[in-house]
């Protein structure tokens, strides 16, 4: 017996578990099985967060630990059985004029007397400091690697402005010759660390030019950190092919929300202000004499001047605010938001503007001329990296976003957990998983189908390898020592040395939530009558809703930000308060709200354990470590800072602590965002299970169409229902779209 047999029999029954923890179990297990402690109830404890609500398949890991340690768990018993030393009830006088107890044994050698009279005294107060000490560095130490992504996260904050990081990513220099250079990147073996832990080893990168490739991957596998090693190039891409990263909002400021997207484009913006600059001094010029210097300096300005308006006709400079505000409409920004400072709008807007920004800018490409570099065209960027852009966008815009990123010339990487916008957008699926890159053509729907065809294959072959490897096995165990068949299981030994070794096929990881049932209340629960609302009585959002909703509710609300599907959830929760009409809650009814930016409302200096607790105390930590593990937030994830982890880490985090409400109704704005799709599939078969009353507002087409019953959709002033699935709503939206002028 070896602490590897019990980290086995651990992983093979709860497959996924983090492996320090299964280190941990093991070599506990095995080095203090035969102490005073019940290892076993202690391991059990442990396990339970990992378990869950398969409490089933614990009590039967436990049954095969208890046979396994059997020897040793015998001979604690007997150890109980044998004297035990006693505690003396007070201090022994060791002084000289009492013989020492060990003048005999020593062989007539007065130990008292080599110690010249000096009584050993502890100082117990002393000794429990330096315990402390000594445990809370063991803990730091085996927490280290977990939180130095921290670190990083503290650097991340403290970036360059964007013009500098745009300059410094691209800068003109690097992309001298590059024409008729292939823009295919091809990286055979690459390494990604996030502070101590390993994202990627000696994978391959392989992105063709023009394609547009889907990123996914579990939440925390490090999809993320791929892209920003890409977009800060700290792997080896090569310098002439330009980068753009979209990553998190913009900083909010005074600048307005077109000049912000105008701005975004570097080159366009640097060679604007050098006219500005140019005509000013021109102008000065104009005003002295006609003194041959002044004349040379005109001269001189008005050939830079050509060539600065020559640049800028080469990009189009002139029709940027048009094409500005083009893409700041398909996302959903009206003439008067285009008009508003950056600083006036949500985290989600903000998203939205550094999407239109990336979609906007143009790089340079250089020639070389007469021993002079010139700045011959502006391309977009060659290579265009996005994480998560449909998260807190509308149907509405997504479906734009959709059609316009279909005709992207350059390459697209584009992390996402929403399988209609993969499939619409992606012709490559990029599996992240394992430390390393699987490839796959086509769209997510091809993936899925593909995926699911290999990894049967890989298990029938494994399997049947097994299976032949076990039949030969049995065939020479019974007669390798019999004379007349030793020839014939010599050489099934030489069969069975030659086979190669197929590593078993990884188990599917599937994911389970658990909302508490509820019980029933009388209706009505929740009701809306006639209810007006604006935030001023001059600009109405909301006018004249009927709205019921009953614990078999099961409601979608869509349609454009800002025509109100938020308001009218705040105002069944009573965060507003309507100006007519009334809305009626049953007075036992329990809501529980899922806000679009949940994740603000999270203490990113705290551990989930410390959040949950802080927010519902009374309970042990191992409660609050079994109630996280409802929703995989298990092991190390559950004492890690909330601030190092993943946004679908931060989202599990949300509904853990939205399932310690007991609801009687969920109201969830935007719950898939961050989500990997494991774990949306979870939260939709918890969804369906579950027997309370659910709306939700997503654009997620999928979410939607598995979980809702029924689909409404609000816009001007009103909510009504839908006659149609959430299809037939995107195709009437593209189409309105491209009726268009």
């Amino acid at each position: 017996m070896s602490s590897e047999d019990l980290a086995e029999e651990i992983r093979t029954s709860f497959p996924g578990t983090e492996e320090v923890i299964v280190q941990y179990l093991a070599g506990y297990l095995v080095d203090d099985a035969g102490e005073e402690e019940d290892v076993l109830q202690v391991a059990q404890n442990i396990l339970k967060s990992v378990a869950g609500d398969r409490d089933d398949v614990l009590e039967k890991l436990m049954v095969r630990l208890g046979d396994i340690l059997e020897d040793q768990l015998n001979a604690r018993v007997k150890n109980k059985s044998r004297p035990k030393l006693q505690k003396l009830d007070k201090v022994m006088d060791m002084s000289k004029s009492h013989l020492s107890n060990t003048l005999a044994l020593s062989g007539g050698v007065d130990l008292e007397s080599i110690n010249k009279g000096k009584a050993s005294r502890v100082d117990v107060k002393k000794l429990e400091k330096q315990e402390a000490k000594l445990k809370a560095k063991i803990e730091k130490r085996s927490r280290r690697d977990l939180y130095e992504g921290s670190k990083l996260l503290d650097a991340h904050r403290k970036q360059q402005t964007y013009e500098e990081m745009f300059m410094k990513i691209n800068p003109l220099e690097s992309t001298a010759n590059s024409k008729n250079k292939s823009k295919d990147i091809h990286l055979p073996s690459i390494d990604v660390n996030f502070g101590s832990n390993r994202i990627l080893s000696g994978a391959s990168l392989t992105l063709a030019y023009g394609r547009r490739y889907g990123l996914i991957g579990r939440n925390g596998v490090g999809k993320s950190t791929l892209l920003r090693h890409i977009a800060m190039r700290e792997v080896p891409i090569p310098a002439h092919i330009s980068i753009l990263f979209v990553e998190q909002e913009i900083v909010g400021d005074d600048t307005t929300a077109i000049e912000s997207v105008l701005k975004a484009d570097v080159w366009r913006d640097h060679l604007m202000k050098e006219q500005a600059l140019l005509d000013a001094k021109l102008t000065e010029l104009e005003a002295e004499g006609d003194d041959k210097r002044f004349e040379d300096a005109r001269e001189e300005l008005s050939s830079r001047l050509a060539e600065v308006h020559a640049r800028l006709s080469d990009m189009d400079a002139a029709s940027g605010p048009a094409r500005a505000a083009a893409l700041l409409a398909g996302l959903g920004f009206d003439e008067a938001d285009q008009q508003r400072p950056t600083k006036s709008f949500s985290g989600g807007w903000r998203m939205r503007l550094a999407l239109a920004r990336a979609l906007f800018v143009k790089v340079f490409a250089l020639a070389w001329q007469n021993q002079r570099v010139q700045l011959t065209s502006f391309p977009q960027p060659a290579l265009l990296l996005l994480d998560e852009p449909s998260n807190h966008i509308d149907l509405n815009a997504l479906a734009w976003l959709e059609d316009y990123l279909q005709t992207w010339p350059g390459t697209i990487l584009v992390v996402s957990h929403d399988r209609a916008f993969l499939d619409a957008v992606a012709t490559d699926i990029i599996h992240q998983h394992s430390g390393r890159l699987d490839y796959y053509k086509g769209n997510f729907t091809q993936f899925y189908s593909t995926k699911s065809e290999r990894d049967k294959n890989l298990k029938k072959e494994y399997e049947t390898q097994m299976e032949y490897r076990r039949h030969l096995q049995a065939f020479i165990d019974r007669w390798r020592y019999n004379a007349n068949r030793a020839a014939q299981a010599q050489m099934k030994i030489k069969i069975l040395e030659k086979l190669p070794d197929l590593q078993p096929p990884e188990a599917e990881e599937t994911e389970r939530f658990t909302f508490p049932e509820t019980e029933k209340i009388s209706p009505p629960l929740l009701q809306m009558n006639e209810v007006t609302f604006g935030y001023t009585p001059e600009k109405i959002i909301l006018k004249g809703i009927n709205f019921d909703v009953g614990l078999d509710s099961r409601i979608a609300m869509v349609g454009a930000n800002g025509a109100g599907k938020s308001t009218l959830i705040k105002l069944l929760t009573g965060d507003l308060k309507p100006l007519s009409g009334h809305v009626t809650r049953n007075g036992r009814l329990r809501i529980g709200y899922f806000a679009q930016h949940h994740i603000e409302t999270l203490n990113p200096n705290m551990s989930p354990v410390q959040f949950l607790a802080s927010k519902y105390p009374g309970r042990s930590e191992q409660e609050y470590r079994s109630h996280l593990g409802n929703f995989q937030i298990s092991g190390m994830t559950g004492l890690q800072l909330i601030g190092t982890l993943s946004g679908g880490q931060k989202s599990r985090v949300a509904f853990s602590l939205l399932s310690l409400q007991k609801p009687h109704v969920l109201l969830l704005d935007e719950p898939t965002n961050h989500l990997d799709i494991e774990g949306l599939d979870a939260l939709m078969v918890a969804l369906q299970r579950w027997n309370g009353g659910v709306i939700i507002i997503s654009h997620d087409e999928r979410f939607i169409t598995t979980v809702a019953k029924e689909l409404w959709v609000c816009g001007n002033g009103t909510v009504t229902k839908f006659k149609g699935d959430v299809q037939a709503y995107k195709n009437l939206i593209v189409k309105n779209i491209k009726a268009k002028p």
